[in-house]
């Protein structure tokens, strides 16, 4: 989610991420057993002149125990219960120059102590006139005899803009990191780049127009998906399909009808472009910019890290970057229980949203995210919410848009 009239951002955080439980009059959750801690809590960003307004969304990772305080200065304390918490900041700022902007970030703090204080520094967001993700479906099926059914999945992109958009040229990008694990990779290049595992392109040769409120549907596989003893759905008027057809596993089939959206980057065997069906990930769409190739992408923008594993040494790893400043729109996305940080920058996404509560909950199964309607384009589309934060703008554990088919 990202709007290019602006491209300050501000320095990353040094903590972490979002949700949690205050206490007395800065809480809805209450244990007077628990030992309290007073948080002090401060804000920073470049060339930011006061706080319009900014709410405070706390998470104990332990309890799950959460909380909200809404406030308008650049200083804060709160008093909660000790414990681990994920802190997420959104609201509006003044700038020096009197513009008043979105912003968000994220933090991370383990309460021990009677009085502790934390920094978060906010990030402006980006949001862009372009399509943005209204539905991703990551979840897959299960067969009625309780198997999972790995295909059948899609992407759903909506021009959410008063004007008509081309498709060709978007990248559809799933991130190198799990939003459930955090390796403390250094360098983070969260701030400038996204780290990618995997890149589907729309061709320009299969460029379409698309009408304002419109959407296209890239699917894995363009075909009916719904059999009966599969409740899957149908999928062959898809736009694009990206079926993996080198994996002999798969026996993926390739719709000659629907142009195919190309893998230009893939780190799994095969070159697949798979999704994670606990959704413990990151997707974000961007635009391939003009007068660069995809053999001086792969060429030029790779991105060499490193972290310290758990046998205490040093682990180096290698993939590509997306930079931010072509990214349209992005998601976090993970299980309620698993979730541990953010991998888009709160600039794109401060918030995050998935399907599924717990990791063996199989009720997630024929789940989705979708966007929430905040109402009605001039010519009677849906207009969506579309605020950079996804623990807002999307609905968890949603019912799938496409499940009585592809209907414009």
């Amino acid at each position: 989610m990202k709007k290019s009239l602006i491209s300050l951002c501000f320095a990353l955080l040094s903590l972490t991420v979002v949700t949690t439980a205050c206490s007395s009059d800065d809480s809805n959750v209450e244990n007077t057993k628990q030992q309290k801690s007073t948080l002090n809590l401060s804000f920073t960003g470049v060339d930011i002149e006061s706080v319009s307004n900014l709410t405070i969304e706390f998470l104990e990772t332990n309890s799950g125990a959460k909380g909200e305080k809404i406030i308008t200065e650049s200083k804060t304390a709160t008093v909660l219960d000790k414990g681990s918490y994920k802190i997420s900041i959104n609201g509006t700022v003044i700038l020096k120059n009197g513009e008043k902007v979105e912003v968000g970030g994220n933090g991370a703090v383990d309460l021990v102590q009677e009085e502790q204080n934390a920094v978060i520094h906010l990030i402006i967001k980006a949001f862009s006139e372009d399509f943005i993700i209204e539905e991703v479906f990551f979840t897959g099926v299960k067969t009625l005899e309780g198997k999972n059914y790995n295909n059948g999945r899609y992407f759903k992109l909506t021009n959410n803009t008063d004007k008509v958009l081309k498709t060709g040229g978007l990248l559809i990008c799933q991130s190198e990191f799990n939003t459930t694990l955090n390796h403390n990779v250094t360098p983070d290049i969260k701030s400038d780049a996204f780290a990618v595992q995997a890149v589907l392109m729309i061709p320009e040769a299969h460029s379409k127009d698309v009408q304002p409120g419109d959407f296209i549907v890239i699917a894995d596989i363009a075909q009916n998906h719904n059999q009966p003893n599969i409740p899957a759905y149908d999928l062959s008027a898809a736009d694009y399909e990206f079926p993996n057809l080198d994996n002999p596993h798969l026996g993926q089939v390739d719709n000659p009808a629907v142009p195919n959206a190309v893998v230009i980057y893939s780190k799994l065997n095969y070159n697949m472009f798979f999704l994670h069906n606990q959704g413990a990930e990151s997707y974000a769409i961007a635009r391939f910019p003009q007068g660069l190739s995809v053999e001086n992408w792969i060429a030029d923008y790779t991105y060499d890290y490193e972290y310290l594993n758990k046998a205490g040494n040093i682990t180096k790893k290698k993939t590509l970057k997306v930079m931010n400043t072509w990214i349209l729109d992005g998601v976090n996305s993970a299980i309620t229980e698993k979730w541990i940080h953010n991998t888009l920058d709160a600039s794109i996404d401060s918030g995050w949203t998935g399907c599924g509560k717990i990791e063996s909950d199989y009720t997630r199964f024929g789940k989705t995210i979708r966007r929430k309607v905040v109402g009605k384009m001039e010519n009677g589309k849906n207009l969506y919410k579309d605020t950079n934060n996804s623990t807002i703008d999307f609905t968890r554990d949603a019912e799938a848009s496409l499940k009585n088919g592809i209907v414009h």
